[in-house]
């Protein structure tokens, strides 16, 4: 990825990971016949996604060789199940590794309630094992944008974990075979859904509404510009009555009547693969994700001859900004953690060459300098979009206080349904949103 690409963009975001740590006053590392050291412990706790649970236990063993800290694993598909009755008896867990977006929204959360430690100080630490400072290994552009700053005081909460490329996912033999040409711009992408229905194919589907935030964020950045882009995401009064805005609403409107009529019946967090199946079986032409879906779906049956494609999204107008929304994740600490020098120590040496080069392994890329050129054939594609012409998009709607009956998904992405099953005009969703919006506003941190 670009370095200049990155710092360019005036910002201020589903596959999901949770961690945990306890006590340890680790720094340097230790013999392991320093008995001292035997009675420290880091509890860790992970939930399991695509990446698998492999790579945590090797990173784990790594942590424990360098340190001389024993951590204690726990991995868990609902890992949040398991915590929250912790947390709730008051023994909270010194780290936790979840990105914001979930469907609990936990990590959220924490941050409306003044929960989140802060982790500035992290950026200064030394990498354990190295001479590198945190800081300086991290890519430009993952430690200056919103969603690590939630409160806007120029302080780090959460550090950036997991990142990956989020665009749109086709099967590319399939354009090969029908002689389709990926769309370049929204018109492209409208001529080619008359075409694709006429052969029995839809345009569109998506795994989960959930997913339809890196999609907004990407889509609102083409169509607003920057500037209106950071307003949008602190609610300014009057952002939704702009033509920018109109346009985005416009496309998400018209995309929503080409969706493969099963999307919405399967469109929640136990049946998500099927509407990603779509793709595979030539039933729909893209799906918005990041690459993550692959290792998702690497069982699943396939049509014939299918490769998987991947593409930012369409301009608003000829050779206009292409966008691709840049999902990642995001490693933090409650306040009320016990163990917090322990606990900053395991999170710096998640910057590690040891750690990236075995999370890497599994597919889980950690945005710090040098990665991407480690990597080779479909990762090198999709970490190499930035290099082809897309713009890298990375932020998220402002934080707010606790607002009772609202959330960005439930406002922004959920009634995506809504307009693919006609239970919702597009009036309905706009006047949502700048209803939700005025309550968002008053309440921001």
């Amino acid at each position: 990825m670009k370095k200049k690409k990155l710092i360019s963009l005036v910002l201020a975001g589903t596959m999901v990971f949770g961690l945990a740590a306890c006590e340890s006053n680790g720094g340097d590392k230790k013999s392991e016949g320093d008995s001292s050291d035997s009675d420290k412990v880091v509890k860790v706790a992970v939930v399991e996604t695509a990446y698998g649970a492999d790579m945590w236990n090797d990173v784990a063993a790594a942590f424990e060789k360098e340190t001389g800290v024993k951590v204690e694993l726990t991995i868990d598909k609902n890992i949040e199940d398991v915590i929250q009755p912790q947390m709730k008896s008051g023994e909270y867990p010194d780290v936790i590794m979840r990105a914001v977006g979930s469907e609990s929204a936990i990590t959220e959360t924490f941050i409306k309630d003044n929960n989140v430690e802060e982790l500035t100080d992290v950026l200064d630490m030394t990498v354990p094992g190295e001479d590198a400072k945190v800081g300086d290994k991290i890519l430009p552009g993952f430690t200056e944008n919103s969603i690590v700053n939630p409160y806007g005081d120029g302080k780090t909460y959460l550090m950036p974990m997991f990142y990956s490329p989020c665009g749109l996912f086709y099967d590319a033999n399939l354009f090969k075979t029908k002689g389709w040409d990926v769309p370049q711009t929204w018109d492209d992408m409208w001529a080619l859904a008359d075409k694709a229905k006429a052969e029995g194919i839809s345009l569109f589907t998506y795994p989960t509404t959930g997913y339809f935030d890196a999609f907004f964020y990407a889509l609102l950045h083409e169509t607003m510009g920057s500037e209106d882009f950071t307003k949008a995401l602190n609610y300014s009064e009057g952002i939704w009555d702009t033509d920018g805005a109109k346009k985005a609403f416009d496309i998400v409107t018209k995309l929503a009547t080409t969706v493969e009529p099963t999307t919405t019946a399967n469109a929640n967090d136990n049946d998500f693969r099927n509407n990603q199946q779509l793709v595979l079986d030539d039933k729909a032409l893209f799906m918005p994700n990041g690459n993550w879906v692959i290792g998702e779906m690497a069982d699943a049956p396939r049509a014939d001859g299918f490769e998987w494609g991947f593409t930012a999204l369409p301009a608003v107008e000829k050779d206009g900004e292409r966008a691709s929304y840049t999902f990642f994740e995001q490693i933090w600490m409650p306040s009320s953690a016990e163990h917090k020098d322990l606990g900053k120590e395991f999170i710096a040496y998640m910057y590690s060459d040891a750690a990236a080069d075995i999370f890497a392994k599994s597919g889980a890329i950690q945005p710090i300098e040098g990665m991407s050129d480690k990597l080779d054939g479909d990762n090198k594609l999709y970490y190499s979009i930035y290099d082809t012409g897309a713009v890298a998009v990375m932020d998220a709607f402002a934080t707010t206080d606790p607002v009772e009956g609202v959330t960005v998904r439930t406002t922004f992405f959920d009634p995506v349904n809504s307009l693919v099953t006609g239970d919702k005009t597009e009036d309905d969703w706009v006047n949502q949103i700048k209803t939700d919006s005025d309550k968002l506003r008053a309440a921001l941190k």
